[in-house]
């Protein structure tokens, strides 16, 4: 799978922020790796810089201290929608308005069409959702409307997920859809009697790497405005659903353990699912490891609760990006083991109980059970802290078509002589509704093949090609 995006912005009057911008997107790095950006406000323009890479390779000193200012907003990019090449990189900017505006984009909408013909733009042109998004409103801007009055009448014509940091010369406006598919929440720099600055971020930890307080997850359909005032929200949509319908796997795989969503910790339920998992059923082993990073918390629970030694088989090239980068089947097989090698002396004439999160096509999960084989396993025995992902997203994770999802055209004995491993085991939808403390919260569309909107022509209700 490829990820969702990290977006963040930062008020922080007479302060310059793109160092702090810098930081926050470091701790969103693991959001998207293929390109990152930011924007700043000077007082009297904006400056975008975005190259693709890794947030480091993009900033050094120099570049910062170019981009001046107590506004901005930052972006770390994978490509959902469009092209993955730097003119696609974020954030996206129109000179639309006084000062113009910048856009920072986590999402992927589902009526892209539709909209482009509302703007005029002609098939093939448009490069991202983001873009689109930003042209809509520059339309709105060019014919009189403020950015807010102009936010305020695109926005319910969107479809599918967004969360945006928007800047505009002196404000920034984070806002959320009103399904709240992709994580967003307001921190504050500086103490609650005498607040120093304001921050919108994807996750939690990006406030914690600046010091800022967490103070809320910004509510499905709302709208924050930071300016050196103050914040002020207001509900420009009405929540679509009685229940936010963030995405699951944020719990499962794509936000930082450390992250709050929710109101829990994702290590916490990230453990808790390894527990559950254990008690579904039992198998005779020797230790318990975790597939690096998200699968090790999981790992942890299971060996916990069932008694079974917790170990470490596996050490992480921490400079490898992640293998669903990889254009192709053999591709993603070699970059499992540019990324893991094993422990040979503690996992050799063992019976391991493997803990990972997912399995999508199947082919790095094969080639992870074939590396731990020829490291000296005796037994492979794979338990899954998600259940069997079946459908596509259509809410900002690139995966593929149904027919390439493994468990979409397998039964689970079938995908464990696919993955030749000793037995396999997925958590259940209710164990992993209970391991994150939730109910009908949380869209479970790649699992259960129901969505919460309406998907892409030629998608049927449950996903199917029709």
């Amino acid at each position: 799978m490829k990820e969702a995006c990290g977006v963040v912005g930062i008020v922080a009057p007479n302060r310059p922020v793109a160092h702090w911008c810098f930081d926050a997107l470091f701790a969103l790095q693991h959001r998207g790796q293929e390109s990152a950006g930011m924007a700043t406000f000077d007082g009297e323009s904006i400056t975008v810089m975005k190259d693709n890479g890794l947030v480091f390779s993009v900033f050094d000193e120099r570049t910062l201290m170019s981009l001046r200012g107590s506004f901005a907003i930052g972006h770390t990019r994978y490509s959902t929608s469009g092209s993955a090449n730097w003119t696609a990189a974020q954030p996206v900017y129109r000179s639309a308005g006084h000062y113009g505006f910048a856009i920072s984009h986590n999402g992927n909408l589902t009526n892209t069409e539709e909209l482009a013909r509302e703007a005029g733009i002609l098939p093939g042109v448009m490069l991202s959702d983001s873009d689109l998004v930003a042209e809509l409103l520059a339309m709105r801007v060019d014919a009189g409307a403020s950015l807010e009055e102009a936010l305020g009448e695109v926005l319910p014509t969107l479809e599918g997920a967004y969360s945006l940091a928007v800047l505009e010369g002196d404000a920034i406006y984070g806002i959320r859809d009103p399904f709240g598919f992709r994580p967003l929440c307001l921190g504050r720099l500086g103490t609650e009697d005498a607040p120093e600055g304001w921050v919108v971020a994807s996750e939690s930890p990006a406030l914690d790497i600046m010091g800022a307080a967490y103070v809320r997850e910004i509510r499905p359909g709302e709208m924050v405005k930071l300016t050196t005032d103050g914040v002020v929200a207001r509900q420009i949509m009405e929540p679509a659903s009685p229940s936010e319908k963030l995405c699951i796997f944020e719990f499962v795989y794509f936000a930082r353990p450390d992250s709050y969503l929710m109101g829990h910790q994702v290590h916490t339920a990230r453990k808790r699912m390894g527990e559950l998992l254990a008690g579904q059923s039992r198998v005779d082993a020797d230790l318990v490891v975790g597939v690096p990073d998200s699968g090790v918390p999981a790992a942890e629970g299971y060996a916990a609760a069932s008694g079974i030694t917790f170990g470490y088989g596996m050490v992480k090239n921490r400079y490898i990006g992640r293998t669903f980068i990889a254009p192709d089947q053999n591709a993603r097989a070699t970059a499992v083991r540019r990324k893991l090698n094993p422990l040979r002396e503690n996992i050799a004439g063992q019976r391991l109980i493997v803990v990972d999160d997912s399995i999508v096509r199947g082919t790095t999960t094969k080639a992870l059970v074939a590396m731990l084989r020829d490291a000296g396993a005796a037994e492979v025995h794979l338990r899954i802290s998600s259940p069997p992902f079946m459908w596509p997203c259509y809410y900002g994770i690139d995966t593929p078509r149904r027919d390439d999802l493994l468990a979409a055209t397998h039964s689970v004995e079938e995908m464990r002589v696919a993955i030749d491993c000793d037995s396999l085991e997925f958590i259940t939808l209710e164990n992993l509704r209970a391991a994150i403390q939730i109910t009908d919260e949380c869209c479970d569309a790649c699992l259960t093949g129901t969505y919460p909107t309406s998907v892409p022509v030629g998608i049927g209700r449950r996903g199917e090609n029709s």
